[in-house]
């Protein structure tokens, strides 16, 4: 199965404006992608780099004024529901953990594990360790946290905890803290989600975020926003949390006047600018 996907952003400036952009496929998709390409009114010039989570990062330079800057991609994707954690996916125990995953044991900005430490095994310490212990976390999130109560940048994630509602990046950092508190490596990821195999109506298009965990011997994705699983998600960023995947990071005095996004089954050509 092919999906679009991409996303146009617009700005005003009032001077020229350095910006860093994450909407490409995270570079593990790299063969998965069939076609893509970047435009921007005017043209400007970019260059791109990889960084320390493997996100392709783009370099740009906003001109005074009006701009607008646009990424447009076709990708395959597996056709069926993404793959859950079962029995046998084990939780490793910290002393048995590979070098490279005791990084995401930490707490960061958003990922407040360390003051979610005594809530977490209170509310989880009951549960096998492995698979049902993370879906555990994942179904409590889905059930007691609501989703659509508006947050901003600064909301840490014990106000998401105590008010007991927020965005789908504080649902996924909940989830993120939880788990590191419990001691099971856990990272934030965002990207593109389409609606397959979901009935309607559909909510205006729009990035997403969720988290991953490490059990076994590899990384599973969990979303106590929707709790289920899912057909199509790309992710472009991964990292200790939304701090670390800004989808545009600006340098200087730009607003973000416009920002469209858009993910759907399509064997479509690629377009060039999402219009």
């Amino acid at each position: 199965m092919k999906i679009r996907i991409g996303c146009r952003f617009e700005h005003d400036a009032t001077s020229a404006t350095p910006a860093v952009i994450l909407a490409e496929p995270h570079g593990e998709l790299h063969e998965q992608i069939v076609e893509d390409r970047w435009t921007g009114e005017p043209d400007l010039s970019a260059s791109t780099y990889v960084d320390l989570y493997g996100n392709r990062c783009r370099r740009i330079e906003l001109p005074e004024g009006a701009s607008m800057v646009s990424y447009d991609g076709l990708v395959e994707i597996d056709p069926e529901p993404e793959p859950m954690p079962g029995p046998e996916d084990l939780q490793h125990r910290v002393e048995n953990l590979p070098d490279h995953l005791l990084h995401w044991l930490l707490p960061s900005r958003y990922a407040e594990s360390d003051l979610l430490n005594a809530t977490a095994w209170e509310l989880f310490g009951e549960a096998e360790p492995g698979a049902e212990r993370v879906l555990a976390v994942t179904g409590w999130i889905h059930e007691n946290i609501e989703y659509g109560v508006t947050s901003l940048p600064t909301t840490s994630t014990i106000e998401i905890f105590e008010r007991r509602g927020g965005m789908c990046r504080d649902l996924a950092h909940l989830g993120v803290s939880f788990c590191r508190a419990l001691s099971i490596p856990a990272r934030y990821t965002c990207g593109y989600m389409p609606d397959i195999g979901i009935p309607g109506p559909y909510p205006p298009m729009d990035f997403h975020a969720w988290f991953e965990v490490w059990l076994g011997e590899r990384w599973w994705t969990l979303d106590g926003r929707y709790n289920t699983p899912r057909i199509g998600r790309v992710p472009i960023g991964r990292g200790r949390d939304a701090a670390d995947v800004a989808m545009i990071t600006t340098y200087g005095d730009a607003t973000l006047t416009a920002m469209v996004v858009w993910a759907d089954e399509s064997a479509e050509a690629v377009l060039t600018d999402g219009r």
